[in-house]
């Protein structure tokens, strides 16, 4: 059995439970000595951050540092990871995807933050220099990015998400968190982690792991926590082909997020023996995870229990985003009248980095050619010039010309669509060219051979894909 570290008595926080900002009461500025650090959104530069009072850090949050990792590639995103990897990877008109676990974590009340990156990290590393520059250690904040650097040996980069954070365990210790929060950078959601701390310190638990509740079914591509009616998990199954139920729920299973909870001292002892391992994979969901629910105590972290939703918002959302369909079913279903991800919620922002642009422009008023936009997103820097587009998404500075027309289309930043182009059902790399006349999504033989099609006939383009059309 583990040696349990010091347990904190739960009385302590129980007058101080703090609820998802999007139900908070705003309380009055504090007097118990403690500074909460400001929050900022959309920072162009290195501006002071405005500090709201429902951002106000809770309790454990301030003891806690997440760690982001951020290294994989993302694979089955194909061309679009080819440059970036998967957190990257832009989402929403604005984001990238790993804002959403960092703007947890700030929005959560946590200050200290640190990233671990690997796989073609440039772009990832620019954007968080850019966007994420504003915590400032003389209030006891610190945002550190930490890209693979053979720090421990000459030879070895990151051999797994467990030796991500072993490598620098020395810059960890120099903060002195209590508590580690564990996350993957590559998942949209929101989500208030204060409420898994609290629960982490009420149970006295060795490791809490954060679970989706997902149909039976659909568990097998998750590693599937079997949980008994207390939700302690008593195993830990890494994508199995009959995946145990909920308790009380035969038709579900509990899947990993991939967030895990720990205190601080016991997570490094936990690294510094699984190092030590010449079998080890060097993993959390393989060989960290496993070896604490057989020896210790690992609990389940309900997702449902610490979702943070806006009035608007139905089901606890959750996505991946990790193919090209679901990449593309993410940005669209953002067009639909009552989206499933509320990204207008004040309550619970996701900060970023925000270039400075003039404002989107539609421009033309004749029959058939009209600059215009139904049921779309458009983000700042657009022009619209004459085209129309239905059911589609344009990052920062797109540009469409006249007689163009789009229908469900996803546009990163800086694409310039060509006249009388029509595009359906389509995701346009960062700064593509469509050329004048290209058509788009109404012949699937000829999308298969041009560019690369999903099964469910979304169309990847990208420059590359054009050169070699065109050359």
């Amino acid at each position: 059995m583990y040696r349990l570290h010091q347990q904190l008595g739960s009385a302590h926080y129980a007058s101080r439970v703090r609820t998802p900002a999007s139900r908070l009461t705003l309380p009055p500025d504090r007097t118990d000595g403690q500074y909460h650090a400001p929050l900022v959104c959309a920072i162009p530069d290195s501006t002071a951050p405005v500090m709201t009072a429902a951002h106000r850090s809770g309790t454990i949050a301030r003891t806690a540092m997440a760690y982001v990792l951020a290294g994989g590639r993302g694979s089955r995103l194909y061309e679009l990871t080819d440059r970036r990897a998967k957190p990257a990877v832009y989402f929403g008109g604005k984001t990238r995807i790993i804002d959403f676990a960092l703007s947890n974590a700030l929005n959560s009340g946590i200050r200290r933050i640190g990233v671990a990156t690997q796989y073609k990290a440039h772009s990832l590393i620019r954007h968080l220099q850019r966007g994420w520059n504003f915590l400032r250690p003389e209030r006891n904040e610190s945002f550190d990015i930490l890209p693979a650097s053979q720090r421990v040996s000459e030879t070895q980069w990151y051999d797994g998400t467990a030796d991500a954070v072993f490598q620098n365990i020395d810059i960890i210790e120099a903060y002195g968190p209590e508590y580690m929060v564990i996350l993957a950078g590559d998942h949209i959601y929101k989500m208030d982690y204060e409420l898994m701390l609290q629960q982490h310190v009420d149970q006295g638990a060795d490791v809490t792991i954060g679970c989706l509740e997902v149909a039976r079914a659909e568990a097998s591509g998750f590693g599937v926590m079997h949980v008994d009616e207390h939700d302690r998990i008593v195993s830990f199954l890494e994508k199995p082909a009959d995946p145990p139920c909920i308790p009380g729920n035969p038709e579900m299973a509990l899947a990993s997020m991939g967030i895990y909870v720990f205190k601080t001292n016991f997570l490094f002892e936990l690294l510094r023996r699984d190092a030590a391992d010449p079998g080890s994979s060097r993993d959390f969901g393989k060989d960290i995870i496993p070896y604490v629910v057989e020896g210790g105590k690992a609990v389940a972290h309900r997702f449902s229990t610490s979702c943070v939703k806006a009035d608007s918002e139905g089901e606890a959302y959750w996505r991946d985003a990790g193919t090209i369909d679901s990449y593309w079913e993410a940005n669209i279903d953002l067009t639909s009248v009552v989206p499933s991800l509320d990204l207008y919620d004040h309550s619970w922002p996701i900060w970023t980095y925000s270039e400075i642009t003039a404002p989107a422009k539609f421009v033309h008023n004749e029959d058939g050619r009209r600059g215009m936009a139904l049921n779309s997103l458009v983000s700042g820097g657009c022009i619209v010039s004459g085209a129309r587009l239905h059911k589609s998404l344009l990052f920062t500075g797109v540009n469409l010309h006249s007689y163009a027309y789009l229908d469900g289309a996803v546009l990163q930043p800086y694409v310039d669509v060509g006249r009388s182009a029509r595009l359906k059902n389509v995701i346009v790399d960062r700064g593509t060219q469509i050329p004048q006349g290209l058509v788009v999504g109404e012949d699937p033989v000829l999308d298969a051979k041009r560019f690369r099609r999903s099964d469910k006939g979304i169309v990847l383009i990208t420059q590359a894909m054009l050169d070699k059309l065109y050359s």
